[in-house]
């Protein structure tokens, strides 16, 4: 047997087997990475049991493509990775801190409105009542009712 069957054979089954592991992770159903793990080229590699730098788009063309496809595909499929999810948090939590920091502004600002005003309403109170106190007596009597 030639050197070119031998290398064909092979090439032929190491496709075969990661075309298998392909299509168990499309189906979610892989035997040796966990359960839910995304299809992506390496993680077809890791579950054919190779190293994922094996599976090289030089060696496997259409395989490739065919990966790459389904992946783009099903881009919006795939739930947030956990750096995603955490990064999406600390976004929210950055909002919230500076919205809750500018309502403080706000709320001390109209405080410091309103105890000048309630400053004035005292003021204005106690010059009304000097203002009385100033005011000639009257002169003029109460009507009594008969």
């Amino acid at each position: 047997m030639s050197s070119n069957q031998t290398d064909s054979r092979s090439r032929l089954s190491a496709e075969s087997s990661y075309r298998e592991a392909f299509e168990r992770l499309k189906r979610g159903k892989p035997e040796r990475l966990p359960q839910g793990t995304s299809v992506s080229q390496n993680n077809v590699a890791r579950e054919a049991g190779s190293d994922p730098s094996a599976l090289k788009k030089s060696r496997f063309p259409t395989l490739i493509a065919d990966i790459q496809q389904y992946v783009a595909g099903h881009a919006d499929d795939r739930p947030p990775s956990r750096h995603q999810t955490l990064q999406a948090q600390r976004k929210l939590n950055r909002t919230l801190r500076d919205r809750i920091e500018a309502l403080t502004k706000q709320r001390d600002a109209v405080t410091c409105l309103l105890n000048e005003a309630n400053a004035r309403i005292l003021e204005l109170t106690d010059y009304v009542a000097e203002l009385q106190a100033k005011l000639p007596a009257s002169n003029v009597a109460p009507i009594r009712h008969v």
